[in-house]
């Protein structure tokens, strides 16, 4: 896309005294990235150090007439806060710099709006987005209006952003509604799913680590994968099948990101817990990232509050044919290191899930007639088979492999075991 459709964006950041160079300088580049994602060209990025931001301005009066000089000057269409700024803020803001103020909650929310796709998506945003604006409504009169354009006024169906508080709870409470439909019927499909008794691993990670690349890798499909953050948002499943022919299902993740608005965790909260219900879990991690170190946190943080507990989970280095130089792996953590476009790293990366299946599951070895094929064909489907021998003499099918206790085939190769006996 060309820089002359794109707007103009002034970034601005304030750096606490509790918060270390790396990280505000790594918060102050992702906020870029992020403009990038929301079609922005970025003219200007600038700080400034405080012991605490400015009640009135978040930033002091100083920075704030250089902001309006650099205004004059470089004539943005926007200004680009890096935290959430509280009402008051946003309007004397507004106010003194005559352009349009917007936060980082704004932006991650236009980039959301931008993005989804499906009628869960897009209800999700909406509300993230009215429950954002509802305490920013008073006195703002129509500069939150969706019909203004431009990054961080962009919603699902463009329409206009009434101002009045009644007309935006009735609407929270009918998305509320719409949204406990979407739920219940996603809770539904993941029952129907459990039924069916398909082991369903989830794919997990920070935004952009990779996983879209992989998950079409595994799966050959061809889920929208770009170098944009958050470029899936809507969750994707598809079956997805071992080495050795167990046929499992693969779910891919909205992205997660450092300060996740709360209003989106909440919003998004039944596409987040697809990773919940997994009997399995992938955390992709961007090797080639020299902030990767602080995604895996950011992940497992926000992965301990959906209260994620007793789920195997195996963290994927993923393209390691970039890795960053300072890349250390987690120790305490079960890893792997590979690219998701290698071949012969996908095949490895299929391996080790398997042998990481086969700690959570029982050793079999059954003996199963040549006339009970609907039965062999499904103990290769749902069981992880290590080998077959066939007794021609007898016309007896050997089979050895591992099964989990909890599935309902499980009795049915107890049976077989001792069928050669018999």
């Amino acid at each position: 896309m060309s820089n002359e459709s794109r707007e103009r964006a002034i970034l601005v950041g304030c750096q606490l005294q509790n918060v270390d160079d790396e990280r505000f300088h790594y918060s102050m580049e992702e906020l870029a990235s992020l403009t990038k994602t929301a079609n922005g060209e970025v003219v200007l990025v600038t700080s400034q150090k405080r012991t605490k931001y400015h009640s009135a301005l978040y930033i002091g009066t100083g920075k704030v007439e250089e902001l309006e000089a650099a205004i004059e000057e470089l004539e943005p269409e926007v200004v680009i806060f890096n935290n959430e700024l509280t009402p008051s803020q946003i309007r004397n803001l507004s106010a003194r710099l005559g352009t349009r103020v917007i936060d980082r909650t704004q932006l991650i929310l236009d980039i959301f709006a931008q993005r989804a796709k499906t009628k869960e998506g897009k209800l999700q945003v909406e509300l993230a987005q009215l429950q954002y604006l509802m305490p920013r409504l008073v006195g703002q009169g129509t500069e939150l209006s969706r019909l203004g354009g431009g990054i961080g006024t962009r919603g699902p169906g463009e329409t206009k952003l009434e101002s009045d508080r009644r007309h935006i709870r009735k609407r929270i409470d009918d998305i509320k509604q719409q949204l406990k439909v979407v739920v219940e019927h996603r809770k539904r499909y993941r029952e129907r799913r459990k039924k069916n008794e398909m082991f369903h691993i989830s794919l997990v990670g920070y935004t952009n680590a990779g996983k879209s690349t992989l998950f079409n890798r595994l799966t050959k499909s061809d889920v929208y994968e770009q170098d944009l953050l958050f470029a899936t948002l809507d969750p994707t499943t598809r079956k997805f099948v071992l080495s050795n022919g167990m046929t499992t299902l693969l779910t891919d993740t909205v992205g997660f990101i450092q300060d996740l608005p709360t209003s989106l965790i909440a919003a998004f909260r039944s596409t987040l817990e697809e990773a919940t219900e997994a009997d399995f879990i992938l955390h992709v991690v961007d090797a080639s990232h020299e902030n990767y170190k602080s995604h895996e946190i950011t992940v497992s943080k926000l992965l301990n509050d959906l209260e994620v507990k007793n789920i195997p989970i195996l963290t994927v280095y993923n393209k390691i044919d970039q890795v960053h130089e300072g890349f250390v792996p987690s120790p305490e953590e079960g890893f792997i290191e590979m690219s998701a476009l290698s071949e012969n790293d996908l095949e490895k990366l299929r391996h080790r899930i398997e042998s990481d299946c086969k700690q959570y599951m029982e050793h079999y070895e059954a003996f199963v007639p040549a006339t009970e094929g609907k039965l062999i064909h499904d103990m290769k489907k749902l069981t992880l088979i290590d080998d077959i021998r066939f007794d021609e003499e007898n016309e007896i099918y050997q089979l050895t492999g591992y099964v989990f206790k909890e599935h309902s085939i499980y009795d049915t190769v107890k049976r077989y075991r001792n069928y050669k006996e018999q």
